[in-house]
């Protein structure tokens, strides 16, 4: 998803560069330690020193997924929506608190319309969201491309899964996806397939 280009209007608004990105640091730091009520607290905290910044906060999201608090991480996503509709892993993940919150029948009616992205397997993931592809085929689509579509593939149709309710299948996939041949893509999304796996075999 987006990046730290809000930082340009911190510095705008005459606030410290650094003091913003240290509470962003302190928030994923958080967050890869399993630390989720605390990461969200980082993120709330800089949402209230720099307000505009708040829709673009998406990992706060996902944080807010992992805590079970639904309606707050689809509220959030819709927020980033909001300033950037071309994300299809936005689309997701609030397909994903919506499925989790209400139902699958519920999220597919209510996904996100979106503008074309074409980075890797984001309109696959898009097409298998909308029912437009059987998970098998979305698999077996990413299996056969570059290690880092396969690395998304197996991190969404994890969480496709777990949306579906399918915990066995999804915690295979979230396997594949934590694998170590992975680790160096994804960036972020890796610390969250991580996660995931600590979380979701704990259970």
């Amino acid at each position: 998803m987006g990046s730290r280009a809000w930082l340009g209007l911190v510095a705008l608004l005459g606030l410290s560069p650094q003091s913003p990105a240290q509470i962003v640091d302190r928030a994923e730091a958080q967050f890869e330690e399993g630390h989720l009520a605390e990461s969200v607290a980082e993120y709330d905290r800089l949402a209230a020193l720099v307000p505009s910044v708040a829709p673009e906060l998406w990992q706060r999201g996902i944080a807010l997924y992992y805590l079970g608090r639904y309606s707050e991480c689809a509220q959030q996503f819709a927020s980033f929506y909001s300033i950037n509709p071309a994300d299809m892993e936005n689309a997701a993940w609030h397909f994903f608190c919506v499925a989790r919150g209400q139902s699958l029948a519920a999220a597919r009616e209510h996904l996100l319309a979106v503008k074309p992205d074409r980075r890797v397997m984001r309109q696959q993931v898009y097409d298998l969201l909308a029912g437009k592809v059987t998970p098998a085929d979305f698999i077996a689509e990413a299996d056969t491309s570059v290690p880092i579509a396969r690395f998304y593939g197996h991190l969404y149709l994890a969480l496709y899964l777990e949306a579906a309710e399918d915990a066995a299948g999804s915690l295979a996939e979230i396997r594949r996806a934590a694998a170590d041949e992975y680790r160096e893509y994804g960036g972020f999304m890796n610390t969250v397939a991580q996660l995931h796996l600590k979380l979701r075999s704990t259970k």
